[in-house]
Formats: structure tokens, sequence, C-alpha cells
């Protein structure tokens, strides 16, 4: 068997890096169907965040229509979005506008 004449010199392929990972976020938005109370064990039981960040983020939901809840990779945003829907919530994913 004979190598083809395509594959480069190991020489040529020393510029390759990998591509910076840019934040994404989870976003939970208000709906008229949820209580605050369940939101608020829904954000401290799936994340572990306090009673405080909790609230605050809830509170957020409430009065702005809107909160982001987490910030990372996507494929992890990804995830904790469909947990936000596997708990009723509505949730989406973006990138990061930092």
């Amino acid at each position: 068997m004979t190598i083809p004449a395509t594959v480069p010199d190991l020489e040529e392929v020393t510029g390759l890096s990998a591509a910076p990972l840019e934040p994404w976020e989870v976003v939970v938005w208000n709906d008229p169907v949820n209580l605050m109370s369940y939101v608020v064990r829904v954000f401290r039981t799936y994340f572990g965040y306090s009673l405080d960040r909790a609230t605050t983020l809830m509170l957020a939901v409430h009065h702005d229509g809107h909160a982001i809840v987490a910030t990372g990779p996507r494929e992890t945003m990804e995830v904790h979005a469909q947990a936000m829907h596997d708990y009723g919530l509505w949730a989406t994913v973006r990138k990061s506008s930092s």
C-alpha cells in the first residue's frame, strides 16, 4: 500500500490552533403558568443557586420578562436549556453579547 500524494508534510500542519471558546447564555423567559416560588425552587435545585441568587433571577424574569441564568460553552448551555424545558420553564440559548 502506498501513501497518497495528497497527504501534507507534517511540517505544513504546524500552524493549526483551536478556535476560542465563545460564551453562550441560557435565557429563561417569563410565562403566565409557573409560580414564582416554583421558579426559585428550579433555580436552586438544578443550578444549586442560593435562595438570594435564585430569588434575584426569578424577580428579573418576572419584572424584566427574562433573565440570563447561566453562561458557558454552547453544548453545556443547550443541556441547561433542555433541563429548564423539562422543568416546564421557557428557555432559549443565545451567543453572549459580552
